[in-house]
């Protein structure tokens, strides 16, 4: 099998190719890293946190995220890799606009819900119920007529397994209202992942990219101007926060999420996104000195295992290549 026709260049939409195989490990590789950046800078979002409201510290990261991608994009639509100029129609596709305005909105959404849930639950119960979208997006692609293999329904009970070891501590049962919002948010992630699956057939990634920033940057002031009144002495003590946050998590780590999923089905990309959790109390242990214990140790290991198991080609796969 010719090699080069199944391995897409990276500005090319996935229209192009078939997604049908899901384990592409570049590709995964590249959401692993997004997933480590989002899961490190976690600290950075609680420190900023402490000085700016939740729409002003979204609004000035991707303020932020936007000043590093737009240059990006003006290269790319200048000279594509090969020094050739994109196509001016995709350049003024309709689907680009839709495109940004729907991820956007849906990643402005999921993002204030789930600071809005923060509020009135436990940190680790909130990545908990965050991380539900890795069971809500298969439902999702069934509905659309994306079934996913039987395989990944296995990968995706045991990650889910692992996340509740990892995440949740004994006696936390119960839903009470901040639960009840970050369902609610998890939902709006699940769009998200859809629709970037959806509208990366049409549209370059980086663009993918630059409009959904945008459009989060653009809803997160309109809320600050709305809701919040920050300082410059706060917005000058979040700084730091907001910088690393814009630079790494907004700009390169969905970034990478659009990519990588123009080869990873989305109940795939799902299940990886998830290690956002894991990276998360990883960083807490190797940086901060935390502790993990047994169950949270296992919680770990079953997430990298399920992460693995649904990156093996089936037998029945490996037969028809």
């Amino acid at each position: 099998m010719n090699s080069r026709k199944e391995m897409p260049e990276m500005n090319e939409p996935a229209g192009n190719t078939d997604k049908q195989g899901t384990n592409s490990l570049f590709h995964a590789f590249l959401l692993c890293v997004a997933a480590l950046i989002w899961g490190s800078a976690f600290v950075a979002q609680s420190v900023g946190s402490r000085h700016v409201g939740p729409f002003t510290f979204l609004a000035a990261r991707n303020w932020i995220a936007l000043v590093v991608l737009v240059p990006v994009l003006a290269i790319r639509e200048h000279a594509g890799p090969h020094g050739e100029r994109l196509p001016a129609s995709r350049r003024r596709s309709a689907a680009k606009a839709a495109g940004g305005i729907i991820c956007g909105t849906a990643l402005f959404l999921g993002s204030s819900t789930q600071q809005a849930g923060i509020a009135y639950t436990t940190t680790a119960k909130a990545g908990f119920i965050t991380t539900l979208y890795v069971i809500i997006v298969p439902i999702l692609a069934m509905i659309v007529g994306k079934m996913p293999d039987r395989k990944i329904w296995s990968c995706v009970l045991l990650g889910v397994i692992g996340l509740y070891l990892l995440c949740m501590k004994p006696g936390e049962g119960g839903l009470n209202r901040g639960d009840m919002i970050l369902l609610a948010c998890s939902f709006l992630f699940s769009i998200q992942i859809m629709a970037v699956d959806y509208f990366i057939q049409f549209v370059d990634g980086v663009q993918l990219a630059v409009m959904q920033t945008a459009v989060t940057a653009v809803l997160g002031t309109v809320s600050m101007i709305l809701f919040e009144h920050p300082a410059a002495a706060d917005l000058k003590e979040a700084l730091p926060s907001i910088l690393y946050a814009g630079l790494l998590s907004s700009a390169i780590g969905f970034t990478l999420q659009i990519i990588a999923q123009t080869r990873l089905e989305p109940t795939v990309a799902s299940l990886i996104m998830c290690l956002e959790s894991v990276f998360s109390a990883l960083s807490g242990w190797i940086l901060l000195g935390e502790t993990l214990n047994i169950r949270e140790l296992a919680g770990c290991a079953l997430m990298f295992g399920a992460i693995v198991w649904s990156q093996i080609p089936s037998h029945e796969k490996k037969m028809c290549t």
